[in-house]
């Protein structure tokens, strides 16, 4: 049976701040329901994604902005990191790990520039949201066997 991840729901202090910065980087608004009850969902896509962001008034307990290890998978990291910063996001430089693939926690083992044998997976850039809610950009150009 397929098990597709849909949606991620993600903690923000200002439902309308949060959905301007989401809009303005081009991400779709699937939904904006309220309810009388203090209760709204706002649901956006990042374009070309089958799986949308959810957050909201009611929506979760979790602390605003504690939300880490978004992953936002790109086939140019560094085009990405441009269209981001012209954006008025602040985004990091584009980096690889000094451990090889993937990526420490933290930013302790990050090594300025792209991965220097240009290895997919191996390319990332991160940013995060008004309330500090972490993402980062991973470049993918080949995908491991059977994804």
């Amino acid at each position: 049976m397929d098990m597709k991840l849909e949606v991620v729901v993600i903690p923000v202090s200002d439902v309308d701040r949060s959905k301007a910065f989401y809009t303005s980087l081009g991400w779709r608004l699937d939904a904006d329901f309220a309810a009388g009850d203090g209760f709204r969902v706002v649901q956006l896509t990042p374009p070309g994604s089958p799986c949308s962001v959810i957050f909201g008034d009611g929506v979760s307990s979790a602390v605003p902005g504690s939300a880490e290890g978004l992953y936002l998978v790109v086939s140019d990291v560094e085009e990405a990191r441009a269209e981001l910063a012209r954006n008025g996001v602040e985004v990091s430089e584009v980096f690889h790990d000094s451990g090889g693939v993937f990526h420490h926690a933290g930013s302790k083992h990050r090594v300025p520039g792209p991965d220097p044998e240009l290895r997919s997976y191996a390319s990332f850039a991160s940013f995060t949201d008004p309330d500090g809610n972490g993402w980062m950009l991973q470049e993918i150009t080949e995908r491991l066997p059977g994804r």
